[in-house]
């Protein structure tokens, strides 16, 4: 079957100025890291028990009784790891020693996130673009700056946007393009049930909104 291509028909975001002032970062409290991996693991486990008992299911089974620790380690650990500023990856730059001007494409970047509606999957593709104001990234601190800002409770339009800022403010660029095709589990496994759908978000500044660039970058997406 023939991979359906990515046009230009996507949820437009705001403008810059728009988004600075409806609050990109994700919402946390004051107090989110006064207690350690560890302490949050422990609480977390508790409430993961209370709500398996509550549904009725018999935590005496052998196989159910260390789903709590073990919901509670991924949730801090892993799917969420990406609250704590702790886990940001470090990026290191290259001079761009080639003067090469042309756009670079990181493509197919696969990540996994929550709906921080309901918190169930989020999985897609994520899909980056810059030029370079003098520094190039390694390829693979790409992979992990989406992976880093995936691995939270999220809304795709955030998770889009966050991207295309680090990646500004890492490189000291000003042409940063982001485009996001992602299934949403809470469309699919609840609600109205339609497994089919996809949700496509963009971010875009600097070259990449003028047309021709823009295109050029969603030709790169949809080549083989």
């Amino acid at each position: 079957m023939r991979q359906k291509e990515i046009s230009l028909n996507i949820l437009p975001l705001k403008s810059v100025e728009e988004t600075l002032s409806a609050q990109w970062n994700t919402p946390l409290r004051n107090d989110a890291f006064d207690l350690s991996d560890e302490e949050k693991i422990d609480k977390i486990e508790e409430h993961v028990r209370a709500i398996m008992q509550t549904l009725g299911l018999d935590l005496k089974d052998d196989s159910l009784n260390g789903t709590p620790k073990r919901v509670a380690k991924m949730y801090v650990k892993e799917v969420f790891s990406g609250l704590n500023p702790k886990n940001r990856p470090t990026a290191r730059l290259f001079e761009n020693k080639y003067n090469y001007e042309e756009m670079l494409v990181e493509k197919d970047i696969t990540f996994y996130s929550h709906c921080e509606h309901h918190l169930v999957p989020i999985y897609g593709r994520a899909h980056v673009a810059y030029f370079s104001s003098g520094k190039v990234i390694g390829l693979s601190k790409i992979n992990r700056i989406v992976q880093y800002y995936a691995k939270r409770p999220q809304v795709q339009e955030r998770l889009t946007v966050q991207i295309g800022k680090e990646l500004e403010a890492i490189l000291k660029a000003e042409s940063v393009g982001v485009v996001i095709d992602a299934n949403h589990m809470c469309v699919a496994m609840r609600g109205v049930g339609d497994t089919n759908s996809k949700t496509g978000t963009a971010y875009f500044s600097g070259k990449f909104k003028e047309e021709k660039v823009k295109r050029e970058f969603l030709n790169f997406i949809n080549s083989k």
